[in-house]
């Protein structure tokens, strides 16, 4: 019996996955699984592992760099229904791994339960967020952070607590094969005051970095007690291009991928930067952009 049997339906060969990721960099995924619930999704990770198959989870490719000569194995997606429903009960919100962060935090301030609202324009989905911990200035998704059920790489549903889970500066403990749902503490307050607070972030976010368009994500974690949008600008990088592709000139921490930028250009940028600021201030730039 083949280890996609039963599965067909939620398997896809040779899937380009470029319209899947910001960048639309990327060559294309052997198999592309996109479960329709969680039994589908047990049963692709227990054969993946049955079967030495790579296993990739992909969330809302907003902070993700494929290679284009594409990527062996399964490439797994939870952008079904069944993981996208978001749902409040009294002051705890609980949404699904695949639903978008954005949908979330409007669903809660709707409801006029605060916390997140701050990080509206958070591009990606709720399982990515959590996994990198997500955040801004001024607060970041794990300080919210309730209770999560995850898949393990051996195709096991397990829950996770606060307790169990310890969170910083864009890492958290959530570091499973993917985050199935995840629930929310958060604080009643005027829904009128959280939609301003939200507006206004939205609008300060929008004036600042490009992080509603697509072909573009944000390269460099902040070093601690720095900037690295600082540095960059400070070495003289502002506006730098290699081959199809250039720093954002209000915001020199994001690409802007051209039309015929590749996957190499962005590497070559990345490479190029990380050099400069290593040898002018000694500073190792560490990347937000995840490559495979």
């Amino acid at each position: 019996m083949s280890w996609q049997s039963d599965l067909e339906h939620c398997l896809r060969p040779d899937e380009p996955l470029a319209p899947h990721c910001w960048l639309r960099l990327g060559g294309t995924a052997e198999f592309f699984a996109e479960p329709t619930n969680e039994d589908d999704l047990q049963k692709i990770v227990s054969r993946c592992r049955e079967n030495n198959i790579p296993l990739r989870t992909l969330g809302g490719g907003s902070n993700l760099l494929i290679s284009d000569e594409g990527i062996p194995g399964v490439v797994l997606s939870l952008a079904s229904p069944a993981f996208g429903s978001v749902s409040v009960a009294g002051t705890t919100l609980t949404a699904g791994g695949g639903a978008a962060l954005s949908h979330a935090i409007v669903s809660a301030v709707r409801e006029g339960l605060a916390g997140l609202e701050s990080l509206v324009s958070v591009p990606g989905t709720v399982g990515g967020a959590l996994h990198g911990n997500a955040g801004d200035k001024i607060a970041s998704v794990g300080s919210c952070f309730h209770e999560a059920t995850v898949i393990t790489r051996s195709g096991e549903l397990s829950t996770r607590n606060r307790a169990d889970v310890a969170f910083a500066y864009r890492q958290s403990g959530l570091d499973e094969l993917a985050i199935v749902r995840a629930s929310f503490q958060l604080e009643q307050e005027s829904k009128e005051e959280l939609a301003r607070r939200m507006q206004k972030q939205w609008i300060v976010t929008r004036s600042e970095q490009p992080t509603r368009e697509k072909r573009t994500a944000c390269l460099f974690k902040d070093p601690m007690g720095q900037s690295a949008s600082e540095l960059i600008e400070a070495a003289g990088l502002r506006g730098h291009v290699v081959g199809g592709v250039s720093l954002f000139d209000r915001d020199p921490n994001y690409v802007i991928v051209a039309e015929e930028g590749t996957c190499d250009d962005v590497r070559r940028l990345i490479d190029e930067i990380r050099e400069k600021i290593n040898l002018s201030t000694g500073v190792e730039l560490e990347q937000a952009l995840q490559v495979w």
